[in-house]
């Protein structure tokens, strides 16, 4: 077997592009201090920033110490510093700097690890004991999701680029110096490094580093056309909430704050969410994404009428109460879709914002019946197939890796392979006929990711799944009795251009019952938004929720990504 390589990177000019020299330089030209006077006293053998970096003592014991030093530094050159001078403004800068976390770093460690490279960041630290609000818990917490092993100067009592922080860190990752690269914006430690055996390069260009990553990994570069951070099912926190007997919901959860209700749809799981969770987390949110009701490890009989939108409804206010969630953000993609917006409208005072991605609100219309409306839309064709219990099933359980290869399909994919008609499904008998037997994965799912829908599905197959699309007259008679008013809370409806059934122009309209609409439209996107467009996905996504909060004063602004 292979031995593990290690990629190592200095946390101050590449995971942040700052440094702290450059950021004494930028408050030396503001405040008309000489060039370099910043740097030479916080360089100073025995500084307070040097004792504080190496654990010595904490911030707000740091920051009286230094001011007294640049006091003695300005009486020993002669200069004035000026009347409205403070390292508490040079500690905000740093501050500022180090919540700037560059993405494309972030992206090529979670592919290193991905891959079963070892990685670490080795930062320049102080144990912050003074911070308003938790940006630095924040910090090391996006870190540490991201690195396998997140080494801080404070902690340790070595700085960079000192040699034994080099030796704990492999050390720590449990490999020699010849198998690990070491990435600096600083020649000393790069020359450092070098000394120790590492194989060292020098950043100049980010771009260009992570080429020469590549390289000695072999692993592909991340560029800016790479997906965003993903997570796998043994990277998150798992939890199980039983509603009733019988009854179980599975969840994944990350991040800390406003609590944000993910709901998939048809045929999913919470895992659809791969791209998002890691980002709204680190957006400042509590995300919970559900494995929707009879999906996945969320247990439920298979009796039709458990799954019509009332009780789905009583299901998820019952998963919040246990939860004491008294009220959530939802968004909601496909059946997910329908289920968010069923929520807002007849359970408003449980939801504090929703959105949508790709189901618009299809308002009740108590005089027509809900089977004549779908035959009335012929891409609507493959919900009338699904009506009969068995007979969808028995064609979806077929073969579970070629009906997932035959759903999942990126806008991308279209020209490569045989498309899927939603339309004249009944007539034909059944949704995959006429298609080949062999189809080709879509480029937006890996094996992996093929695999894990698939054992999603293996135990149970199709059956409470497909009860969703069988409860249209239920849904529509309950929907008729209650009270149909404007949704007043904020709202977001996000459509995609590519998509085939859930055409844009459905979404027509919304306006007039949803005063408060924002809207996002992602051109070259198919159905499957969150895995097709998962980087639009999650600007649209986080832009809206940090607005919404933000006037609501619930959300604490974490690390930009």
């Amino acid at each position: 077997m292979a031995e593990r390589k290690a990629v190592l990177i200095n946390f101050w000019g590449v995971a942040v592009s700052s440094r702290p020299d450059a950021i004494f330089h930028k408050l030396e030209q503001l405040h008309k201090l000489p060039s370099g006077f910043l740097s030479s006293v916080a360089s100073q053998k025995g500084s307070a920033m040097n004792r504080a970096e190496t654990g010595q003592v904490t911030l707000s014991q740091m920051i009286p110490a230094f001011e007294e030093e640049c006091v003695k530094e300005a009486q020993a050159r002669a200069v004035t510093l000026p009347s409205d001078w403070s390292v508490r403004d040079v500690m905000q800068e740093l501050r500022a700097a180090m919540t700037d976390v560059q993405s494309a770093v972030l992206k090529t460690a979670a592919t290193l690890r991905h891959n079963g490279l070892l990685t670490a960041v080795l930062a320049n630290h102080w144990i912050d004991d003074c911070a308003p609000g938790d940006g630095p818990a924040h910090l090391v917490s996006l870190l540490s999701n991201h690195f396998d092993l997140v080494l801080q100067s404070c902690r340790s009592g070595h700085r960079v680029p000192e040699p034994t922080m080099f030796s704990s860190a492999l050390q720590h990752l449990g490999v020699t110096s010849q198998q690990a690269l070491w990435l600096d914006a600083d020649e000393e430690g790069v020359k450092v490094a070098e000394g120790e055996g590492m194989k060292a390069i020098l950043v100049e260009k980010l771009d260009d580093a992570l080429e020469e990553v590549a390289n000695f990994t072999g692993v592909q570069a991340v560029t800016a056309e790479s997906p965003p951070v993903s997570c796998s099912p043994d990277e998150v926190s798992h939890g199980y909430v039983t509603i009733r007997p019988g009854v179980r919901t599975h969840y994944v959860e990350m991040g800390s704050g406003p609590p944000v209700l993910l709901c998939h749809g048809f045929p999913e799981s919470w895992y659809s969410w791969r791209y998002q969770i890691p980002a709204v987390a680190a957006a400042g949110f509590r995300v919970l994404a559900l494995d929707m009701k009879g999906y996945g490890e969320s247990t439920a009989p298979p009796d039709i009428e458990e799954y019509s939108q009332e009780q789905l409804c009583k299901d998820l206010i019952t998963f919040m109460d246990k939860m004491s969630i008294p009220q959530v953000t939802l968004v909601g993609h496909d059946w997910g879709g329908v289920l968010v917006w069923t929520m807002a409208q007849y359970f408003p005072e449980r939801v504090r914002a929703v959105s949508s991605l790709n189901t618009p609100l299809f308002p009740v219309d108590p005089s027509v019946d809900p089977a004549e409306k779908m035959k009335s839309i012929p891409i609507f064709d493959y919900q009338l197939y699904f009506q009969k219990p068995g007979v969808a099933e028995a064609e979806l359980e077929k073969d579970l890796e070629r009906t997932f290869k035959i759903f999942f399909f990126s806008s991308s994919d279209k020209v490569k392979r045989p498309s899927i008609s939603t339309a004249g499904v009944c007539a034909r008998g059944g949704l995959f006929v006429g298609l080949p037997e062999q189809i080709p994965r879509s480029s937006m799912l890996s094996e992996a990711d093929l695999q894990y829908y698939v054992s999603q599905y293996k135990e149970r197959g199709f059956r409470r799944q497909l009860n969703w699309y069988r409860n249209s007259e239920t849904n529509w008679k309950w929907m008729c009795s209650r009270p149909r008013g404007k949704l007043l809370m904020p709202a977001l409806m996000v459509t995609a251009g590519k998509d085939q059934v859930l055409l844009p122009v459905f979404s027509k309209g919304m306006e007039d019952l949803i005063p408060n609409l924002s809207r996002g439209h992602i051109e070259e996107c198919g159905h499957w938004t969150q895995m097709d467009k998962p980087a639009e996905t999650n600007s649209i996504l986080i832009s809206w929720l940090q607005q919404v909060h933000q006037k609501a004063g619930g959300v604490t602004m974490a690390p930009k990504l």
